[in-house]
């Protein structure tokens, strides 16, 4: 394979001043080593855990009550053990600039579609943490109860995240954009004491009142005592009931209340986040609060090379782990800028023109996003003043070469393009960005430090320039520390080391370049992905199945311009067409109670649904037709083999299939 273009290098500014290049230097005086590049240093990072992960504890500046003992006990997977010994908190270590000369600078920009901008110092965010805090002690949240938000991105959602995380809670979010019954499938499962939800929100211009919805919610969550209602839509107004309460009302009532800080174990949960939920209800994925805090130190300081006085926006909702991720940015000393609304709305530029205004230098997408201002042939770098941008970040799918050239054409041909690949059961990456390395054209590039990634055959080989199974050979401080309700974890073992015992697989297919550079092809199971926000199959199914037309169903992922779109196949019942009133309704209801993001791009009647001989649904298999793959072929497990013939004749008669 030849090897891809540069479109990008650092110039010895950006070298000697970014984050990375001042932690190689502190390396060398603190005595941990000198290395001659990057490949150098990941190369010890990942021989020497224990030296490694001390020196990001150190040179990040993170604190704990009692400091740990090691930086890792236990190593074997699953079960490794970080930060042995060690008390800590994170929301002490996101909130450390609220006092000192960082106290009055701009903490928080939250700027939504359907709300004035709030702008809120690190000193004021103290302040308002404090409060909140006091309201889950007024209504007995303790230590490890759960909280929970159906929120918008916005100021109100960092509070509730920082005050849970303070007094000792754990926290779990959702995107109000999900319908009921989808978020009881999470939430449901955790039962949160208490629930913070918005009343309504702004998407495309129009508002959607959320009060009934937040009413029905609260009513199927008989664990919630007290549901703090964020006056997110302004004259939505909010539920009656002594069960709700107005947000600045119940925090007026503790102003004045310090953060706790409660200092915990680092294996602690700090987060609940979800799986896609493709074989019936998300599965509850737990992150250590220890681990979360190490690993994002790491991530967003000296990859991201985020620090005091940048100015981060990450594009992104409540319900994707990307929430959680730019969250900690607040640890860095550095603005996090939120927008709460449609990216698209009034026009593709707006976020260019908000990045302008903002003097942001970094700004967080998604891959689909850069296409869409691609085809869109906008030309933000001629139109804005984008001087102070020096990083932009993509994930959720993998970022074609064509959206590396029009970044680099029509943004700036000065910036670190950082396409950066994980996920939710990490809550990090795997792969992504540094300021040390070149950018070349369609390659993401570089392992993360620390981490031991590499592209398995089949038969557990690693793999030299080829495509193969990316799995990660060592342990990783945000490796989940369990599943909820998953006593004797063999559901948290199975989800990722079935495969291969003692590795982690993680489900995307991969090729490591000869330079050090990482290739994502996508997901080798059939979750789905579309803008970058996984999303179950099962919760399709659930809406589908019980309408009466319908008689079986099989939902997949598309590729298509880099990104997923939803294809859902129907077998309909007897007497029933695939008429444009039936597929209005199945949309519909997929949209108002699962969520916009689950609605199909295509709806095709096919005769019949692949199952194995055990009788489970064969979702890979067609999924691998729409990728043009020969592994769709592979009929040896089917009940019904034949059902494949049937829907590649309806997917190409469709104009769905790889030409």
């Amino acid at each position: 394979m030849d090897t891809a273009e540069i479109l990008w290098e650092p110039g010895p500014a950006q070298r000697e001043q970014s984050q990375m290049a001042h932690y190689l230097g502190w390396l060398a005086e603190a005595g941990y080593g000198e290395f001659a590049d990057y490949h150098a240093l990941h190369a010890w990072s990942i021989s020497d855990l224990e030296a490694f992960w001390r020196s990001v504890w150190e040179f990040c500046g993170l604190e704990a009550a009692t400091p740990p003992t090691a930086m890792l006990g236990r190593r074997e997977m699953p079960g490794a053990e970080w930060l042995p010994g060690a008390r800590l908190n994170v929301a002490a270590n996101l909130l450390r600039h609220a006092w000192g000369e960082r106290a009055e600078q701009e903490a928080v920009v939250a700027m939504a579609e359907c709300r004035e901008t709030r702008r809120v110092t690190f000193a004021e965010l103290y302040e308002d943490v404090g409060a909140f805090e006091g309201v889950l002690r007024e209504h007995g949240v303790q230590v490890g109860d759960r909280v929970a938000g159906l929120v918008a991105n916005g100021y109100e959602a960092l509070v509730a995240m920082l005050g849970a995380a303070s007094l000792g809670a754990v926290w779990s979010s959702a995107s109000p954009d999900f319908g009921v019954d989808a978020t009881v499938d999470r939430f449901g499962q955790i039962e949160p004491t208490l629930l913070v939800a918005v009343n309504g929100y702004g998407y495309g211009g129009k508002t959607f009142p959320r009060v009934e919805q937040v009413s029905q919610l609260a009513e199927q969550l008989p664990s919630v005592r007290q549901v703090v209602v964020v006056d997110q839509l302004p004259g939505a107004g909010l539920p009656p009931g002594a069960r709700f309460s107005a947000w600045d009302e119940a925090l007026a009532r503790h102003r004045g209340s310090a953060p706790s800080f409660t200092p915990l174990p680092a294996d602690h949960p700090l987060y609940i986040l979800y799986s896609s939920g493709t074989t019936g209800k998300p599965k509850c994925i737990v992150h250590g609060a220890g681990g979360i805090l190490l690993n994002h130190a790491k991530e967003l300081m000296l990859h991201g090379d985020l620090g005091p006085g940048d100015r981060l926006l990450y594009f992104t909702t409540c319900g994707w782990m990307m929430w959680n991720w730019q969250a900690s940015g607040l640890l860095t000393g550095a603005t996090l800028v939120t927008y709460d609304g449609s990216p698209g709305y009034p026009d593709m530029d707006l976020m260019w023109r908000t990045a302008a205004a903002e003097r942001l230098t970094h700004f967080g997408t998604s891959a689909r996003f850069l296409a869409e201002c691609r085809k869109q042939q906008l030309t933000p770098g001629r139109d804005h003043d984008l001087d102070a941008l020096r990083v932009i970040f993509s994930t959720g799918s993998p970022l074609l070469p064509e959206d590396y050239d029009w970044v680099y054409g029509d943004v700036s041909g000065d910036l670190l393009l950082g396409s950066i690949a994980g996920g939710t059961d990490i809550c990090g990456c795997f792969v992504g960005s540094t300021p040390l390395l070149p950018v070349r054209r369609g390659e993401i590039q570089c392992r993360f430090l620390g981490v031991d990634a590499v592209a398995y055959s089949p038969d557990g080989e690693a793999l030299d320039n080829a495509r193969g199974e990316l799995v990660c050979r060592q342990p990783l401080p945000s490796m989940p520390v369990s599943f909820w309700d998953d006593a004797d974890g063999q559901r948290y073992h199975d989800a990722y080391f079935d495969s291969f015992p003692g590795i982690w697989a993680h489900g995307d297919f991969v090729r490591f370049t000869p330079e050090g550079g990482a290739v994502i092809y996508g997901r080798s199971d059939a979750t789905l992905n579309p803008g970058g926000v996984r999303i179950g199959t099962a919760e399709i199914y659930r809406q589908v199945e019980t309408v009466e037309a319908v008689a079986d169903s099989l939902v997949v992922g598309r590729p298509i311009d880099g990104d997923v779109e939803v294809v859902l196949l129907v077998t309909l019942a007897p007497g029933q067409a695939l008429d444009e009133a039936l597929i209005k309704q199945l949309r519909q209801r997929i949209r108002q109670h699962a969520s916009p993001r689950h609605v199909p791009a295509h709806i095709v009647a096919v005769p019949a649904v692949p199952y194995t001989r055990s009788g489970k649904k064969v979702e890979l298999a067609v999924a691998r037709m729409l990728q043009g793959d020969a592994k769709a072929e592979n009929r040896s497990a089917l009940s019904n083999p034949e059902s494949l013939d049937a829907i590649r004749e309806a997917l190409d008669e469709a104009k769905l299939l790889p030409a």
